[in-house]
């Protein structure tokens, strides 16, 4: 079922008349369309400059500060935030009491947001100081995406300020009991798609989890439960089977280490310079991809060009990130990456394996004594406890783990999906409920009877 046709197990309206929109198109006869600024003025938020002066914070402060990360990561409501502003910090800000609505205009554009502590917003916020409506409602119409139609893409592609957010449009039924019921029935229905979205979220993470704990187990423990198993002699990678050898990353591999400054960059240049922000999620990425000329391409693979196949691995920031060598790339090592290069693909392919499962965080863990550390030595990188199996079980545990990431991907994959579609399915419904496309007058929460009177007096003084 798509997100649209979930729409059309309610009823429409008896009768529409034409907004005059062309985005909007028709609307319920007795609703209005009204800009936001016949609502309420529409204003801007202040800082104080520079923003991160220590005197304009302060732990005691009666007044949250408000970021765009914020505000990013809430759904609803603004519950809490990173940081207090000290007195002078928020007289020099725009304060908001509790349960006011407001709109970033910058960062994640055109998000909305209720905050239930008191709050300082930034020039990166609309707000809406006399608003004649329920915010819920106002915020609903945000939330439904309707409202930019026309502006631009959603995210930071739209183009927001005060008059284009007072200048949207929105529909309005002329009963104040009939908006009130509208977002009861969104409250209602927009919580039982996040509960749905929240349980998806959850799958993912044991997903996660188990995928990763099914990988430690293969690349410790093998492929046959009947082995017999001995003492690794190394504390937190326990016992291994019998039969294996337990060595030092620098006896298998060869370990090189980049040259511990950064080359000159040029726009033109020809070869890619792989950073440790370009090993992400197991994958060689370009995203801020910087490239430089043969001379220093030259003086940066001295040591070696990393050939095809060898793993690239992040020793800081972060620690620990690796990738596979793709073919025909002309690169060098940026500061902080190393190169692991196998005489065997066959343990290049397990000892790839062996760090993305938990070991190398239970090795990180013992060589820094439980702190959280950001970085690992030369020499600690070379020190990594490694297995060892045969060669033939080296193959076996190495295709059982890409059958395992195969289904376990599949099923993730699933979930995102699924989380995708309530997602268009909640913006759909939205959309459909606050421009008159629905008519939910009548719907009632299932087992609460509805007592909201739909036959209120018409909201004065919005035209």
């Amino acid at each position: 079922m798509t997100a649209l046709s979930e729409t059309k197990k309610y009823q429409a309206y008896p009768e529409y008349k034409d907004s005059g929109v062309e985005w909007l198109e028709e609307v319920p006869s007795d609703w209005d369309v009204i800009k936001i600024k016949h609502l309420s003025p529409v204003k801007r938020g202040a800082s104080p400059r520079p923003i991160d002066d220590p005197k304009y914070f302060d732990e005691e402060g009666e007044y949250a500060w408000v970021r765009i990360a914020d505000v990013s990561a809430s759904k609803t409501y603004l519950e809490t935030t990173t940081q207090i502003m000290s007195e002078l910090g928020s007289s020099l800000s725009v304060k908001l009491e509790p349960n006011q609505l407001f709109l970033s205009i910058a960062g994640t554009v055109g998000k909305p947001c209720i905050n239930k502590i008191k709050a300082c917003i930034h020039d990166g916020f609309v707000y809406f100081p006399d608003l004649k409506i329920p915010n819920k409602y106002l915020f609903y119409v945000f939330a439904g995406e309707q409202a930019y139609k026309g502006l631009g893409k959603m995210g930071t592609q739209l183009n927001l300020n005060t008059d284009t957010v007072g200048d949207i449009k929105v529909t309005l039924p002329r009963e104040h009991g009939h908006i009130e019921q509208i977002v009861h029935f969104l409250d209602h229905e927009t919580a039982k798609i996040d509960t749905l979205i929240e349980k998806q979220q959850q799958l993912i993470k044991l997903l996660k989890e188990k995928r990763q704990a099914v990988i430690s187990h293969a690349v410790t423990k093998g492929l046959n439960p009947q082995a017999p198993m001995k003492d690794s002699g190394v504390e937190w990678l326990g016992e291994v089977p019998e039969h294996w050898d337990v060595s030092r990353l620098k006896f298998e591999c060869d370990v090189v280490d980049c040259r511990n400054k950064t080359p000159e960059y040029f726009e033109n240049g020809e070869y890619f310079v792989v950073r440790t922000t370009n090993v992400k999620k197991q994958k060689l990425n370009f995203n801020g991809a910087l490239y430089t000329d043969k001379k220093n391409f030259d003086i940066w693979t001295q040591r070696g060009i990393p050939p095809s196949g060898s793993i690239l691995f992040t020793r800081e920031a972060p620690t620990g990130e690796v990738c596979l060598v793709p073919d025909n790339l002309k690169f060098c090592m940026g500061q902080r990456m190393m190169n692991f290069i196998s005489n065997s693909q066959a343990y290049t392919n397990y000892l790839f394996d062996y760090l993305i499962s938990d070991c190398l965080d239970r090795y990180i863990n013992s060589v820094s004594h439980g702190s959280t550390v950001s970085h690992l030595r030369v020499e600690q990188v070379e020190n990594i406890p490694v297995p060892v199996p045969p060669q033939k079980e080296l193959i076996a545990i190495h295709e059982h783990i890409l059958n395992l990431k195969t289904q376990y991907d599949d099923l993730e994959s699933n979930a995102l999906k699924a989380i995708d579609l309530m997602k268009e399915r909640r913006t759909a419904l939205i959309s459909a409920a606050v421009t008159g496309k629905i008519d939910v007058r009548n719907w009632q929460a299932p087992g609460v009877q509805h007592a909201a009177s739909v036959h209120e007096p018409p909201l004065e003084a919005m035209a």
